[in-house]
């Protein structure tokens, strides 16, 4: 039977591997990294250190999530109102 922690940690690297499409220094740097970062913990098989690095995948996710909301804010904020400093 497959560990069932499996799932989780393919499931994190696919939305993982998704939100990087947009990630500001292009989506082959983040790939890149992200492949890196899977690979130096693919040897890991203790579950609670498992779901501690799945804890901090998600965190990273939540993270990439604030980063992208806050640059298309920025950038309705440009188009949409004037700068006051003028």
């Amino acid at each position: 039977m497959a560990n069932p922690l499996r799932y989780e940690v393919l499931n994190l690297y696919k939305n993982l591997l998704h939100l990087g499409k947009d990630y500001p220094k292009g989506a082959d740097y983040f790939r890149t990294r992200l492949k890196t970062a899977f690979a130096k913990n693919k040897d890991v098989k203790d579950p609670e250190k498992i779901k501690e690095l799945i804890a901090r995948g998600e965190f990273v996710i939540k993270e990439l999530e604030a980063l992208y909301f806050l640059r298309k804010y920025r950038a309705l904020k440009q188009r949409y109102y004037e700068d006051d400093n003028k």
